[in-house]
């Protein structure tokens, strides 16, 4: 009996008109996160925060969330003390002076979807700013990686690698799946519009679980993670990546969405703000700074297996001071 052929891996799905599409729903959903960043002080809750953002997206014509509106404060940027899916729903913590927050939201507007992240602070807050230059890095690898065609798994342990190297740990582990990432369609079905169920709308769910079974019947998963269904070559199609780091109490992340064709790839769209803060910083910059300078600052926060983290410095260069993302 002859061996089983590899399925054949799918082709390239949308046209131009359809990623200008994308892009747009990209562009609003961090149009509203901008003017929710400005938005926000000092004691405005998570809660308050999602509200907000959901509000402007609404009024920018959001039709349909992928998922709800989430907002992280303080520590729960870096997910510390996160045990489960419960969690990562917006609380009660107040913003203070100088702590790091993430929002992150996924509209969709006549079927095409979005998912971002958004990583800000109030104040000052030098390992926040550390995380956020490095950040430039994580984008470039992964593009790297999936350019080479490399498996999604492996690509998944480069990152881990990179965040190694850099004296990070890894968040977006944490994530129900320990997903890096996911596919993005535009969505057709008909389910009920802003109807959510644990946080996913309803068509978002009946459009995952199409995709999962279809994707497994080739051996693929529309889920990016780090393990045995993530081993095979990058699917054409969109993918919304979210590498999310921490150091002691501080994370950030970005997300965003990355074209993969049938041989290359590249991200969405460049004119995206951590893109535009990383183009500020190296216009700016003056003098290439070399070693490693120790950080004052003392951020709070426990490891994941709730020890007491190192006392050790990322290793890497001091960036150049960002500006406040308020």
């Amino acid at each position: 009996m002859p061996p089983t052929a590899t399925p054949a891996m799918p082709t390239f799905p949308y046209t131009e008109r359809d990623l200008a599409r994308f892009r747009e729903t990209q562009q609003l959903a961090y149009h509203c996160a901008e003017q929710v960043a400005a938005w926000i002080e000092p004691g405005v809750t998570e809660r308050q925060a999602t509200a907000e953002l959901r509000r402007r997206l609404v009024a920018a014509g959001v039709q349909d969330f992928f998922h709800i509106p989430f907002a992280w404060f303080g520590d729960r940027t870096a997910f510390r003390h996160f045990h489960t899916p419960l969690q990562f729903f917006a609380g009660n913590r107040r913003l203070e002076e100088g702590m790091p927050y993430v929002l992150d939201c996924a509209p969709i507007v006549d079927g095409y979807t979005a998912d971002i992240g958004y990583g800000g602070k109030v104040g000052e807050n030098r390992v926040w700013d550390r995380l956020a230059a490095d950040l430039k890095v994580y984008r470039e690898l992964i593009l790297a990686e999936v350019r080479a065609r490399k498996p999604l798994n492996e690509v998944y342990a480069a990152v881990d690698a990179q965040i190694a190297a850099h004296g990070y740990d890894n968040r977006h582990q944490v994530y129900p799946g320990r997903v890096i990432g996911h596919q993005v369609t535009r969505t057709t079905l008909r389910g009920p519009a802003g109807v959510n169920v644990f946080g996913f709308g309803v068509r978002t769910l009946q459009t995952l679980g199409r995709e999962l079974i279809s994707e497994r019947l080739h051996g693929r998963s529309p889920l990016w993670a780090d393990g045995r269904s993530s081993r095979h070559a990058p699917t054409p199609g969109l993918w919304a990546v979210e590498p999310h780091i921490g150091f002691r109490g501080v994370g950030i992340k970005f997300e965003e969405l990355l074209v993969v064709t049938d041989d290359d790839a590249h991200w969405l769209d460049d004119d995206l703000p951590h893109v535009r803060r990383w183009t500020a910083a190296d216009d700016s910059a003056t003098i290439e700074p070399t070693g490693t300078e120790p950080f004052d600052a003392t951020p709070t926060g426990t490891t994941p297996n709730g020890t007491e983290p190192s006392d050790a410095t990322p290793t890497g260069t001091e960036p150049t001071t960002q500006e406040a993302t308020r």
